[in-house]
């Protein structure tokens, strides 16, 4: 007797319950379908990345123009107050006197141009022979290793792109994509810097890092072209001077 109630108390829950679940399961599908508007939900965070990426590029060129505007309207005050205040401008020309060691000043001058690319694509679409897709595109190590290169050679200022180099510039690859201070391009990658040819070439000739590079470039085809240039131009770095790590020095 005991066994029957409890059953027949269990069958009266669940058949109350019933119309919930399939009420509550009806919303739902409901809202999935007006979520997905006739789309796949499941494939549109792939389908969309790139998108999502143009669109943040596009807000990063707005925020650069206003930041642009700002720093301008800052220079002007301070110039203007540097004019009635020699406490002000003292501090401007402290503060000017560093603006090329921090590359916030375009430079123009003899160096080199540093190409860096894919292996061409064959007309079979065959990879050569033992290779790995991974293997026939350019690879955040090959980037940093050139740039390390140059910088050990004493450049006086390095750009990658369009995009000069700073002391906490990092280089950073998203597949064979390369993503530099919120912008993304793709190959080839040019280095652009203004130093001693000789010296560049002699750095990059003792690199272990970039002998492994090309290494790769002869067994795979990838490009890697280094061109002395008798002038060439680097931008001022535009970007934030903010630090989130910094550790005085001594402490």
């Amino acid at each position: 007797m005991v066994r029957s109630l409890t059953r027949q108390r269990g069958r009266s829950a669940w058949a109350a319950l019933v119309p919930v679940v399939a009420l509550a399961a009806g919303l739902l599908f409901a809202t999935s379908s007006q979520t997905a508007q006739g789309g796949d939900l499941r494939a549109g965070e792939t389908t969309e990345l790139s998108v999502l990426i143009a669109q943040r590029e596009q807000v990063l060129a707005q925020q650069q123009q206003q930041l642009a505007a700002l720093r301008a309207r800052a220079q002007q005050l301070t110039d203007q107050a540097a004019t009635r205040n020699g406490d002000v401008a003292a501090a401007q020309a402290d503060g000017d006197s560093g603006l090329l060691s921090a590359g916030l000043v375009a430079l123009r001058g003899p160096g080199v141009e540093i190409t860096l690319d894919d292996a061409p694509r064959r007309p079979d679409r065959a990879l050569p022979a033992g290779a790995r897709p991974d293997d026939v595109v350019i690879h955040q190590s090959d980037v940093q290793a050139v740039v390390n290169a140059v910088w050990a050679a004493g450049a006086d200022g390095v750009a990658i792109m369009d995009q000069r180099l700073i002391a906490t510039s990092a280089v950073r690859c998203v597949g064979n994509v390369l993503l530099l201070q919120g912008r993304t391009y793709s190959p080839p990658f040019v280095v652009t810097a203004i130093g001693d040819a000789a010296a560049i070439r002699a750095h990059l000739a003792a690199s272990p890092q970039v002998a492994v590079f090309e290494q790769a470039v002869e067994d795979y085809g990838l490009g890697f072209a280094v061109r002395e240039r008798p002038a060439v131009s680097v931008p001022a770095y535009d970007g934030p001077l903010g630090l989130q790590h910094a550790t005085a020095v001594g402490e």
